[in-house]
């Protein structure tokens, strides 16, 4: 990374001069980068210094729950450390371990803290270890409150709009209160309420060297009553489509196939540009970049989406012939009850125009169960949907209450009544995802390799461009590269198959 501007030590004590929230959201794009590389700087020389210290070079593990967007901010993480000078491992007791967290469900609440609490363990054992927790949950204050009280042991907390500023929290935390190199370091809790700017270029560690995610922006206007994103995530921000164009094409350039389009409502993109771009132009453009072989995008919402993006798909052979279209509810009311603006006829109208048009397409969806306020006749709706949309597949969530949006404090549905709902819904949508599937017998269609197969030795796991997986016999060579496969047995939701041949195109 090269500092254009200032030396570092300059662009560090202007930084430290001008340290309040309001006064770093001054800066520009461009000196916000320049500072970050700065501060990467004077963490490389502090590795080197705990190096020395520990007698081997330190490690670090990044620990990530949720979704797509938290899984790209994971690879941010790990090209920052790694950058600086730590070697990765995935063991939790590393000498650097950071948190990733998620808050979409309480739940997941639960099970960060739990895996909090065994890191004391841990950190007995190594006393220069340094725990770090940033994400979703650190946007709450009770979060953060919990872990001030509960957790003391933790050095660094951080939220979603700061975390391009994480190269200098990694050098705040090995300083002591003079600035010099303290191994023991100190606390930081550094918690932005929102903000404006999107800082490109930091370093980023790809977990798979053939595909990779493309933020192409942050945040959610939409604000579910059932969901915390809005608030923990921001409002909706988008990238320059220039910025977007210009990282897929180094993507690319390092060998990268298959692109996948993040954003929290996608079909929300350019909306707040300057100069609007719609996300069927930035789809387009996007597939017709130069060895862009596959297009993933995630997640619309259906009241956003136009017939401009089902077109696009339909001239672009390399957009993946899948679309994840969040359903939720069947029923009108229980949609009006959950703030999604749009009505059962209306998302029919959608999906089967998909279905129209875009015949080899898989159409999978999310489904609620036990939603406030749901009746058995709101299932029936929901039941109905399936059985005329067909879904190729869909996740099915039972109502968790989420503390902080305005359906947990609606009347609950009793959770006898929920769980019949529930498997109603699981066991049509499982029926209808059979069937989807079982369409596809015998047929060749051009699968991309990705892994090999955990249960089956000797076979590789490829995904086909409607994201249904197929396990072939191959050697990890093969991995990142376009075959034409027969689909030769189908086990339900997935296929045994034979590769026939390599494809250069990728569809």
């Amino acid at each position: 990374m090269q500092n254009t501007m200032l030396t570092a030590e300059a662009i560090i004590e202007n930084a430290r001069k001008r340290a309040s929230e309001e006064d770093a959201k001054t800066f520009t794009d461009k000196e916000e980068l320049s500072r970050q590389e700065a501060f990467l700087s004077l963490a490389k020389e502090q590795t080197g210094k705990l190096s020395e210290l520990l007698g081997r070079t330190p490690t670090y593990c990044v620990v990530n729950f949720g979704c797509q967007m938290n899984a790209k901010d994971a690879e941010k993480l790990s090209g920052v450390l790694k950058e600086a000078g730590y070697e990765e491992t995935d063991r939790e007791d590393a000498d650097f371990v950071i948190y990733n967290t998620c808050t979409v469900r309480d739940n997941a609440d639960q099970h960060f803290f739990g895996r909090l609490g065994r890191a004391a363990h841990y950190r007995k054992k190594n006393p220069w270890m340094k725990i770090a927790v940033c994400g979703c949950m650190m946007q709450e204050k009770a979060c953060v409150d919990k872990i001030k009280e509960s957790y003391p042991y933790v050095n660094l907390v951080f939220g979603t709009h700061n975390l391009f500023r994480f190269p200098e929290y990694l050098a705040d935390v090995y300083e002591n209160q003079n600035d010099d190199f303290d191994p023991r370091g100190r606390k930081l809790y550094v918690v932005w309420k929102d903000t404006k700017e999107i800082v490109e270029d930091l370093p980023s560690e790809r977990k798979y060297p053939y595909k990779s995610g493309v933020n192409i922006m942050f945040g959610c206007d939409n604000f579910c009553t059932y969901c915390i994103v809005p608030y923990v995530r921001g409002r909706e921000r988008s990238r320059k489509p220039t910025e977007i164009l210009r990282e897929v094409e180094h993507l690319v350039s390092d060998g990268v196939v298959e692109i996948m389009l993040l954003g929290q409502n996608v079909n929300s993109y350019g909306k707040d540009l300057e100069t609007p771009v719609s996300f069927a132009e930035l789809l387009g453009a996007v597939a017709e970049v130069p060895g862009v072989k596959r297009v993933r995008w995630m997640t619309p919402h259906p009241k956003d989406m136009g017939e401009d993006v089902i077109h696009v798909i339909a001239s672009h052979p390399n957009i993946a012939r899948h679309i994840h279209l969040p359903l939720q509810s069947g029923s009108t009311e229980i949609l009006r009850r959950m703030n999604r603006r749009y009505t059962k006829e209306q998302y029919l109208d959608l999906a089967l125009k998909i279905r129209e048009e875009l015949p080899d397409c898989a159409i999978t969806t999310d489904i609620i169960a036990g939603f406030p306020g749901e009746t058995k006749a709101d299932v029936v709706e929901t039941l109905d949907v399936i059985e005329k949309v067909h879904f190729d597949n869909a996740y099915t969530f039972i109502y968790s209450k989420r503390t902080g949006t305005p359906a947990a404090a609606m009347e609950q549905v009793p959770q006898a009544q929920v769980k019949e709902g529930f498997d109603r819904i699981l066991s049509a949508i499982q029926e209808s995802a059979r069937e989807r599937t079982a369409l596809l017998q015998g047929k060749v269609l051009c699968a991309l390799a990705e892994e090999e197969n955990a249960q089956e030795e000797g076979y590789l796991t490829c995904r086909l461009s409607n994201n249904t997986l197929v396990h072939v016999k191959g050697d990890p060579s093969m991995i990142g590269h376009f075959y034409d496969v027969r689909l030769d047995t189908c086990r339900g939701f997935y296929y045994f198959g034979t590769v026939l041949s390599e494809n250069a195109n990728g569809y």
